[in-house]
């Protein structure tokens, strides 16, 4: 039996490990990403560029924990991001990581991004550029402590922007 505070599997999820990810085909339109997955020391680098049809994004609680670049970048299916709670996250180490950076950027169908309490706490950016179609942004829960981006700063910007 699995103790009440670790993170319970999805049914749902289609990929497991780095190895599955790495070997997913670049035409999917979803990828979800389970609980306690992609935790390999050598995975250090998420960059879902390649796969243009990708219209859904998911990662399960306490996820890819060695992730030091995540890049959501020019893609024009994706519309919806959901990262669990604990993920992207190194545990053990105080204060930011300059190397540590989130990028969605270019994604002009993107409506919805949301990440769970603790997640990409010791990230120190977080670039949001472009997404015209962002309508929702949530960071953790609301009266709580969240430390998403804790230590990071949030730049929101779009050609509007640039237009000043």
């Amino acid at each position: 039996m699995n103790h009440p505070s670790m993170p319970k599997r999805n049914p749902d999820a289609n990929i497991h490990s780095v190895d599955e990810l790495m070997s997913m085909e670049k035409t999917v339109e979803t990828l979800i990403v389970d609980s306690n997955a992609c935790t390999d020391k050598c995975f250090t680098v998420l960059d879902l560029s390649s796969f243009a049809n990708l219209k859904v994004f998911e990662v399960g609680d306490y996820s890819c924990s060695f992730v030091e670049t995540v890049e959501l970048i020019g893609l024009n299916q994706l519309e919806r991001v959901v990262i669990g709670k604990k993920c992207f996250t190194k545990w053990g180490k105080d204060g930011m990581n300059l190397r540590r950076r989130f990028c969605l950027k270019n994604c002009k169908r993107v409506k919805e991004l949301k990440m769970g309490c603790h997640s990409f706490n010791d990230y120190s950016v977080c670039e949001i550029v472009n997404d015209d179609s962002l309508e929702v942004i949530e960071m953790g829960v609301l009266n709580e402590k969240s430390d998403c981006f804790y230590w990071g700063s949030l730049e929101l910007k779009s050609d509007y922007d640039e237009m000043k």
